[in-house]
């Protein structure tokens, strides 16, 4: 680049890290949020928008050469969402339903994850974001990554059925580095209710990458989940799983069901009924009540892995629930692990993603 560059050089030095530290604040609050903790989450994001907002300002104004359009409109986009999503994170206290107004405001850290995951391919801090935190100084996870081929076809983030969050479609990952001569483990993973694949996506998206995972995040053709006609829901799943199965190698052997809220009682809904094609069930804040066992087969449950994450502190569904769900289980013989997680509440715990994953690749975990 010469110096007419110069300009456009700086911007992306600029906008780069205060868009990805913007999306880190944003998965921070989605963490912790709860009713009692959304003043204290206001206060911790309180200015955090400021340099993204100003990175933008600089960029939107900055003369950026012929050939970066397109490097420019996915930073100024993510850069956008992410501004958007503080901004309506520290307005929330005044709407009329704060803790709702929170949530929608959470819901731009997909918009700019969207935005900003294709120069994962072309810039090290985008990609390293887009990486669990042990696989950023991993080798051999680098070396896949920097070995794959730019812009190839059929791999990386794709929507099936429509846009994100297109009722009854759903949103897939592929890693960029797949090879169709071995075969990757498949996770299925459902959103809460009034939720939708394309935003649920970005939950695990840095867990399938690093470890080499085909992810695919349904939406609901409902509003949440058919939890009392499963009919409705299951049957679309399995479709969408034989869909990617048809042209993408899965492991037969390692699927996993997971979920959170409404998606994690669907998980045990669809997952514990007779012909279930997934290996393992991690329900996730979900709600559970002893009838339905009654829905379960006695030979699909005996000796099921399913791995159950609830928070001490939901308000939602208390996690009494999920020791109900343990011991019931346990009592037809599943093979059950049960994490209660102390500062948790009714809010997904994407920093559990791992200890799941290691349960699920495990071969004590069958």
């Amino acid at each position: 680049m010469g110096v007419e560059d110069e300009p456009s050089v700086e911007a992306i030095a600029t906008l780069v890290p205060a868009t990805l530290r913007a999306l880190h604040a944003l998965e921070f609050a989605a963490r912790y949020l709860a009713p009692d903790t959304l003043p204290r989450l206001i206060d911790a994001v309180a200015g955090r928008g400021e340099d993204v907002n100003a990175a933008l300002a600089a960029s939107q104004s900055a003369a950026w050469p012929t050939g970066l359009e397109a490097v420019r409109d996915c930073l100024e986009r993510a850069a956008a969402a992410a501004g958007e999503g503080l901004s309506g994170l520290a307005a929330a206290a005044d709407a009329p339903q704060p803790l709702r107004a929170a949530w929608r405001a959470l819901r731009n850290h997909a918009r700019g994850a969207e935005a900003i995951y294709p120069l994962a391919a072309h810039l090290g801090p985008v990609s390293r974001f887009f990486l669990e935190p042990a696989g950023r100084e991993d080798r051999r996870v680098l070396d896949r990554l920097d070995a794959a081929e730019p812009g190839r076809e059929n791999v990386g983030v794709m929507h099936v059925g429509g846009p994100p969050g297109t009722r009854g479609a759903f949103s897939l990952y592929v890693p960029e580095y797949y090879d169709a001569a071995h075969s990757l483990p498949l996770v299925v993973a459902l959103h809460g209710g009034s939720g939708n694949g394309g935003v649920f996506l970005w939950s695990w998206l840095r867990e399938a990458r690093t470890r080499g995972l085909i992810l695919i995040a349904p939406t609901a053709r409902g509003a949440t989940w058919s939890l009392m006609e499963p009919e409705i829901d299951g049957p679309n799943i399995d479709d969408m799983v034989a869909q990617v199965a048809g042209e993408w190698q899965i492991d037969s052997s390692r699927q996993l069901l997971t979920g959170m809220s409404d998606g994690g009682t669907f998980t045990y809904v669809l997952g514990l009924r007779a012909g279930c094609r997934f290996t393992h069930l991690a329900p996730i804040a979900a709600s559970f009540h002893p009838l339905l066992m009654t829905f379960a087969d006695a030979d699909r449950v005996r000796g099921l892995p399913v791995h159950i994450v609830h928070g001490r502190h939901d308000w939602m569904f208390p996690p009494e629930m999920a020791q109900e769900a343990a011991r019931s289980l346990r009592q037809t013989g599943a093979h059950v692990v049960c994490r209660e997680i102390a500062d948790l509440a009714h809010s997904y715990p994407r920093d559990e993603n791992g200890a799941i994953l290691d349960w699920f690749m495990d071969a004590g975990g069958n």
